[in-house]
């Protein structure tokens, strides 16, 4: 339902009718048969990611970015921690995004020098 209802009018507007690869990590929700059968009734190629490999999705980094800034929030309801979030998120600059992105080759590098084992990213 997701897949369905997000993620594909969400490819749709960034990019039209052209190809596109989808990159996800390996949870098992991500790695059900089901779900890949849906990415191959959709026509949508799936990045191929070995298990146990690290993790170079920058969103990652935005999510960390995201509970560092709501360590001192005290929400005391769903709705509260909901608008908590939604505000941290917000607050993360385009430039912020931009970096991450540029960061990326160094990323991969020290991933490669390190033989696949943690790096400081």
């Amino acid at each position: 339902e997701i897949l369905e209802h997000f993620m594909l009018p969400s490819a749709e507007k960034l990019y039209g009718d052209e190809d596109f690869i989808f990159q996800h990590d390996l949870a098992p929700a991500h790695s059900a048969k089901t779900t890949g059968k849906w990415f191959t009734d959709h026509g949508i190629t799936v990045l191929n990611w070995p298990a146990n490999s690290p993790d170079l999705n920058p969103i990652e980094n935005l999510w960390d970015i995201v509970k560092r800034k709501l360590r001192d929030a005290r929400p005391n309801t769903l709705d509260e921690l909901k608008a908590a979030i939604e505000a941290s998120w917000a607050s993360i600059t385009p430039q912020q995004c931009h970096r991450l992105i540029a960061s990326m080759p160094r990323r991969i590098e020290a991933v490669i020098s390190a033989k696949g084992f943690p790096t400081k990213y």
